[in-house]
């Protein structure tokens, strides 16, 4: 039977193959404020720079530094034997590969998200997919049983690639932090811009923080929203409404929930606009996406800050 993504993320550790580094950490100056907050029944929770430290600040398809860029390909092709299918031209693999990847990303980026406002998020998966079936008409042969159907192999591919390009880790005290909302009874889940691989990018950075008994121990699947899922990302509103829905279907209303996140104008600010409650997560520069304006804007304005995410256990009471 072919490996799951999790399964094949573990495998892959096994190997001690060697990743780009998390970033150093470069505090910010912050001082928290930590009133609690009554009548919170749910918490979500953004992923890249807020449970997940990632160098550069976010999870990127196209690196700037193209040194960067060239390694991640480079490994990619090499990890899953792609040159053999892959047209002869002059130059380096990477750069074949990489002219055909940024040219399907560009298209994929360029569909309709089908609401005035969105922004189209491009599901990493799915531009493999693109890459692999070009390959394919090449006689690109791999092994099924292992990497499943060209779906199954398209994500694993994907986490490969990004696990090339960029270093990730979990932020100080994620796990705690989340174990306290799930023993105090709250539902909890991801609002976040991610992709196929990201949950597993989670719980693997998780997992050195502690014991996790099982991948839904956490986060209520039902009630998780991802942008590569919605096909729109942060900051458009179509991803918090849908989000919001989830929780109203099970009679949690908008402001009963809480949204946690290092970043106000894309993403908390637009939470608040719906009714939520709002977090701002200061703990390090990177990642931090916040004016001094938007913190005096009572419309943008989070209604609490945490440098610690531990310190949820006071905003809740937990």
């Amino acid at each position: 039977m072919a490996k799951s993504l999790f399964e094949y993320a573990e495998w892959l550790t096994e190997r001690n193959l060697r990743w780009p580094a998390a970033p150093k950490v470069e505090s910010a100056k912050a001082t928290p404020y930590l009133k609690p907050l009554s009548g919170i029944r749910a918490v979500t929770w953004n992923v890249y720079g807020t449970l997940l430290r990632i160098s550069d600040g976010d999870l990127l398809f196209q690196h700037p530094q193209a040194i960067r860029m060239e390694i991640a390909l480079d490994k990619t092709i090499q990890e899953f034997n792609m040159w053999n299918s892959m047209t002869r031209k002059p130059g380096k693999p990477f750069e074949y590969m990489q002219q055909k990847y940024l040219h399907v990303f560009d298209e994929l980026k360029m569909a309709s998200s089908g609401r005035k406002g969105d922004i189209t998020e491009v599901n990493s998966a799915h531009l493999w997919k693109r890459l692999l079936a070009m390959l394919d008409k090449k006689d690109y042969e791999y092994d099924a049983d292992f990497y499943g159907d060209l779906d199954d192999l398209s994500e694993k591919v994907a986490y490969f690639f990004h696990c090339s390009l960029q270093g990730v880790e979990a932020v100080e005290g994620a796990l705690p932090a989340l174990l306290a909302v799930q023993g105090g009874g709250l539902r909890q889940s991801l609002l976040t811009d991610g992709q196929p691989f990201t949950i597993v990018q989670v719980f693997r950075a998780l997992l050195t923080q502690g014991t996790i008994p099982r991948p839904d121990a956490l986060f209520t699947p039902s009630l998780n929203t991802f942008s590569y899922v919605e096909g729109v990302r942060k900051p458009s509103k179509t991803l918090f409404l849908r989000a919001v829905d989830r929780f109203v279907k099970i009679g949690i209303e908008p402001e009963q929930i809480l949204h946690v996140s290092s970043r106000v104008a894309d993403d908390l600010a637009v939470a608040k606009s719906l009714g939520m409650r709002t977090a701002l997560y200061a703990a390090e520069k990177l990642g931090l996406q916040v004016t001094p304006d938007e913190l005096k804007d009572p419309a943008t304005k989070p209604d609490r800050l945490l440098t610690n995410l531990t310190q949820i256990r006071d905003l809740l009471s937990l």
